[in-house]
């Protein structure tokens, strides 16, 4: 794993818990940003996905695993209205944290293991599954992160609808938020 890859990581940990944790106003912004993001990553780092072998296998299991991430994530936001206003919040904790923390760090360690002290086993999980090597791996945790945010995005919109419908009279404010 090169300084960038690890700074690209521990930037992303630091944007997903400054803009989740806490009790925060749900915008537009807080859909369209990490989709935009996902998009910019996704088109940066996938140009190319390897399909040789079981590649294609490993991007379907680790799309699967962010996607289960995020939706656990996701589950682990509160929406909410605002009993003052109307408008929705969200609120989100130390288990939030817990699982963006471990998911990113997780990957971060395995990413840096592959090329040190768990070099040999991955080698031979990856011979013996017919897997192509570091590009396939690299695709696999990029679709896996892109995945757990999308996840955990969907999630949170189904919540927010949940709440824009249960009978309350909203409409988009100029902030761009329902209320």
């Amino acid at each position: 794993m090169t300084t960038s890859e690890l700074l690209l990581n521990v930037g992303i940990l630091a944007f997903v818990l400054r803009t989740g944790l806490g009790t925060r106003p749900l915008t537009r912004r807080r859909f369209t940003l990490p989709i935009a993001i996902v998009a910019v990553v996704a088109f940066t780092f996938l140009r190319t996905i390897p399909t040789a072998g079981n590649d294609a296998v490993l991007d379907v299991v680790l799309g699967l695993t962010g996607l289960a991430f995020g939706l656990v994530a996701g589950g682990l936001m509160r929406v909410y209205r605002n009993p003052s206003d109307g408008s929705l919040l969200t609120k989100a904790g130390a288990a939030y944290a817990a699982i963006w923390t471990a998911v990113i760090g997780g990957r971060v360690l395995f990413a840096y293991g592959a090329q040190s002290w768990i070099a040999h086993p991955v080698a031979n999980f990856s011979r013996g599954h017919d897997i192509t090597g570091a590009p396939a791996w690299t695709a696999a945790l990029v679709l896996m992160s892109l995945s757990m945010v999308l996840g955990r995005v969907a999630v949170t919109a189904l919540r927010a609808e949940r709440n824009h419908t249960s009978g309350h009279t909203s409409h988009i404010s100029h902030a761009g938020a329902w209320s």
